[in-house]
C-alpha cells in the first residue's frame, strides 16, 4: 500500500488556472522544496526476504541483532607460543615446555599447564590456562621446549570473545542500504537470508516531438534521448526497477494518458522534458490535472525548470530536459526523495571542503552547481578546477569531470583559494 504525499498544496504554491501557469515571484530555494516533500512522504516499499548474496545494494527493513558473539572464544592474533603470563620472568628469559599444538579449528584440548606453553597459530581457540601469545618472531624454539624473551604485556597479541561484536548487539540498523561490508559482518553472524525492502518500482518517460531513440534516424532539429538511458541507469545503481515508457509526443492529451495510468500501476513516476513555461511543454498541466503540483520552478543552476508533485496519490518528478540539469536534479532532489519512498534512513550530505583554483561570480539568491575536477596542489592538497564550459546541455562535461562543487544562495562571487562544498559523482552513487 503506497503512502500518500499529502493531500493539500504547500505555501508559497504554483496555482494553475485553465492554461495559464502562474507562480509565486520568489522561486523555491532547493533546501526549502526538499524539506517539505521529504516531510510528506514515508516508505511505500513491502518487505521481503532475500537470500545474504542477493541482497547487496538492498535496504534493510529491520535492524539486525548479532545472534553470536564474534569471535566466539578468545583466540590468537598472530602465530606463536600461548602461555601463562604469571611463568614469564620479568628481567631475563623464559624456558618453557612444550606441551602440544593449536591451529585454527583444531584446538588444544588439555589445559596449560605452570612452565607450559603451546604452539599456536592464527586464528586457534586460546588453551584454557593460557591469556598470553608470544610472536614466534620473539622465541627460540629447542627440541620439547621455547625460549621466550621478556617485557611481554599481559593478554598480548590475543583477541577477547566478541572483540568485533557481541550476541544481541544491533549489527546493522533498518533503512541502511547494504554494502559489500555490510553483507561480510551479516555473513560472520551466520545470516543466510535478511528481510529487505522491495525494490521501488517507477515509471520513466521522456518528452519532446525532437528527441529520438538512439538507433533511430534523426530528423530536421531532432536529437537522441540520453536523458531516459541515464536515469535507467541511476535507478539501476540504487536498486530500482525502471518501467521505460519511452518518449512521448507533444500532446497533452497523450502525457495525460500516460502519466495517468504509470502512477496507478507504480510507486513513483519520472520524466525529463516538458517542464518548462513554454507552449509546448505539457508535463505540468498533465500532472495538475489528476493530482497536485506542488512547485515548477527552483532557485538553481542548472535545473530551474523542475516539478515536483503527486499524481493520485502517487509521487511525481519532472527532471529539466537538459541532460546535465537532469542529472544535477536528479542526484540533489529526486535521489533523497526515492530512497525515502524505498526504505532508506536519511543520510548526511557528504559534502567536504575543497578549495578553488578560479574566480567565479553568480547571483545572488541561487544555488549553483558547477562540474569541477580535482587536482593535486604543490603543498599536496586537492583543489577544483571548474569545467571550461557551462552549459546544461553539455553532456561530456559529466564525463569530463569529478564531481559537483556546490555555490549556496548567499554567494556572489568566489576567489581562487576559496574553499566550497564538493561532492564526487562517486560518494552520491554510494
Amino acid at each position: 500500500m503506497r503512502t500518500r504525499i499529502g493531500c493539500s498544496k504547500l505555501a508559497p504554491m504554483a496555482q494553475l488556472s485553465n492554461d495559464c501557469f502562474v507562480t509565486d515571484s520568489r522561486m523555491r530555494r532547493i533546501d526549502e522544496a526538499l524539506a517539505e516533500i521529504m516531510a510528506r512522504i514515508g516508505t511505500v516499499a513491502a518487505v521481503e526476504r532475500v537470500a545474504l548474496t542477493a541482497a547487496l545494494g538492498r535496504i534493510l527493513a529491520e535492524p539486525i541483532k548479532a545472534p553470536i558473539s564474534v569471535p566466539p572464544a578468545p583466540n590468537s592474533a598472530v602465530d606463536g607460543y600461548a602461555l601463562r603470563h604469571r611463568d614469564l620472568a620479568p628481567d631475563r628469559e623464559t624456558r618453557l615446555a612444550l606441551a602440544g599444538r593449536a591451529a585454527a579449528g583444531h584446538p588444544f584440548a588439555a589445559p596449560v599447564g605452570e612452565g607450559e606453553a603451546v604452539r599456536i597459530f592464527t586464528g586457534a581457540v586460546m588453551p584454557d590456562g593460557a591469556d598470553t601469545v608470544m610472536m614466534q618472531e620473539d622465541c627460540t624454539a629447542e627440541e620439547g621446549f621455547v625460549c621466550v624473551a621478556p617485557g611481554i604485556r599481559p593478554g598480548a597479541n590475543t583477541r577477547p570473545v566478541g572483540e568485533d561484536f557481541t550476541r544481541g548487539e544491533t549489527l546493522l540498523e533498518a533503512g541502511r542500504r547494504l554494502r559489500p561490508q555490510d553483507i561480510g559482518l551479516l555473513a560472520a553472524a551466520g545470516f543466510t537470508e535478511i528481510a529487505v525492502r522491495r525494490k521501488l518500482r517507477l515509471a520513466l518517460l521522456s518528452t519532446g516531438d525532437e528527441v529520438q531513440a538512439p538507433g533511430t534516424r534523426l530528423g530536421d532539429g531532432q536529437i537522441y534521448d540520453a536523458n531516459r538511458a541515464m536515469l535507467q541507469a541511476l535507478l539501476q545503481q540504487f536498486g530500482m526497477e525502471a518501467t521505460d515508457l519511452g518518449i512521448l509526443p507533444d500532446r497533452r492529451d497523450r502525457i495525460t494518458q500516460a502519466i495517468g495510468e504509470a502512477a496507478r500501476q507504480h510507486d513513483a513516476v519520472m520524466s525529463s522534458g516538458g517542464v518548462s513555461s513554454g507552449e509546448e511543454d505539457h508535463v505540468r498541466q498533465a500532472v495538475d490535472a489528476q493530482g497536485s503540483l506542488y512547485f515548477w520552478r527552483l532557485a538553481i543552476k542548472p535545473g530551474r525548470p523542475v516539478a515536483l508533485g503527486q499524481v493520485g496519490d502517487t509521487p511525481f518528478i519532472g527532471l529539466p530536459g537538459n541532460p546535465v540539469a537532469a542529472m544535477v536534479t536528479f542526484l540533489e532532489l529526486a535521489r533523497p526523495m526515492l530512497l525515502r519512498l524505498a526504505g532508506a534512513a536519511a543520510e548526511d550530505a557528504a559534502w567536504i571542503p575543497v578549495r578553488t583554483r578560479f574566480a567565479y561570480r553568480k547571483k545572488p539568491g541561487r544555488r549553483e552547481y558547477l562540474r569541477v575536477t580535482l587536482v593535486r596542489e604543490a603543498d599536496g592538497a586537492l583543489a577544483a578546477e571548474k569545467f571550461a564550459r557551462e552549459g546544461a546541455g553539455i553532456l561530456s562535461s559529466l564525463t569530463r569531470s569529478d564531481g559537483l562543487m556546490r555555490l549556496d544562495e548567499e554567494l556572489a562571487e568566489v576567489a581562487p583559494g576559496t574553499a566550497l562544498p564538493y561532492r564526487s559523482y562517486a560518494d552520491f552513487l554510494a
